[in-house]
């Protein structure tokens, strides 16, 4: 999966990149369209900075330009941020039965991104909420999407940090010391430098909008899932989240072998598949 940035990238050259990967990969390839908060990068490259929503909606029009040339010939597009002109690309991506191109995730707390999510992308991707906060989410993307006549289109991810331990206090004295031994001025450093982000929504619902400085030394707000204990309690937090509609769960450890091993032994987490085509409707919990 490649993470990258409308107005960085053009879509018909990340469409050919991504169907190379594709063909590489078996049909494995997907991407991960990231509308941007952190300005100096765009402008210390000589791009433009959008406004908030102004960048969600080049995103929008990025992921109808990618569909359209993994999916049509002679595709055309005469948008306001893109021009396309009877463009095809050959070879299309790998066939993959159930699957009609690379899919496409996209991020974001904000009411903009849920409308993309809702309106154009095969998955939306959120940072780590308890079940509150992600119900919110999911029931405004599901609605976005009826709107749009996709209803069921869409999936949901949702990041998460695991520690297992044993006992439920040695894993949260396991959490105390991560955030106790986390680089102050790193944290504060990123704190910084997306402030701006929820801040720049005129509803403050964008990333990192209510994120404490503790939430932050997991910058994708991992420990917020909750999945800190024992297998058990981790197993069955997942499976509740997963009842509330969460299709895939992005998780990191501090020490990848001993907490998935730990989860392996309580059936919380699947074991390694043997490399090669896999079916796509089957997902692996990622870490990293």
């Amino acid at each position: 999966m490649a993470a990258v940035h409308p107005g960085l990238w053009h879509p018909a050259v990340l469409a050919k990149f991504i169907i190379t990967a594709d063909h590489i990969s078996g049909g494995r390839a997907a991407v991960n369209v990231v509308s941007g908060w952190f300005k100096d990068e765009f402008t210390g490259l000589g791009e433009p900075w959008l406004e908030h929503d102004e960048r969600y909606r080049r995103s929008e029009e990025f992921i109808r330009v990618l569909r359209g040339l993994w999916t049509e010939k002679d595709f055309t597009h005469r948008g306001d941020f893109y021009r396309i002109h009877d463009f095809t690309l050959q070879p299309g991506p790998v066939d993959v039965p159930g699957r009609p191109h690379p899919e496409i995730f996209q991020g974001g707390n904000s009411t903009a991104a849920r409308r993309n999510g809702g309106t154009v992308s095969d998955w939306y991707f959120s940072n780590g909420k308890d079940f509150d906060g992600f119900t919110e989410q999911y029931l405004e993307v599901n609605q976005n999407a009826a709107l749009a006549g996709r209803e069921g289109q869409v999936r949901f991810g949702l990041n998460g940090f695991v520690v297992a331990r044993d006992s439920e206090d040695e894993a949260h004295a396991v959490l105390e010391e991560i955030i106790e031994k986390a680089n102050p001025d790193a944290v504060e450093g990123f704190r910084q430098a997306v402030k701006q982000a929820g801040s720049s929504t005129g509803d403050g619902k964008g990333m990192w909008s209510d994120s404490t400085t503790r939430d932050l030394v997991q910058y994708n707000d991992g420990f917020r899932t909750g999945l800190i204990g024992t297998p058990e309690q981790i197993a069955t937090r997942i499976v509740e989240y997963k009842k509330l509609g969460v299709d895939l769960f992005l998780l990191g450890f501090l020490h990848y072998p001993r907490g998935h091993r730990l989860l392996r032994r309580e059936g919380a987490a699947p074991r390694p598949r043997a490399r090669g085509r896999r079916d796509p409707r089957r997902r692996l919990a990622p870490s990293r």
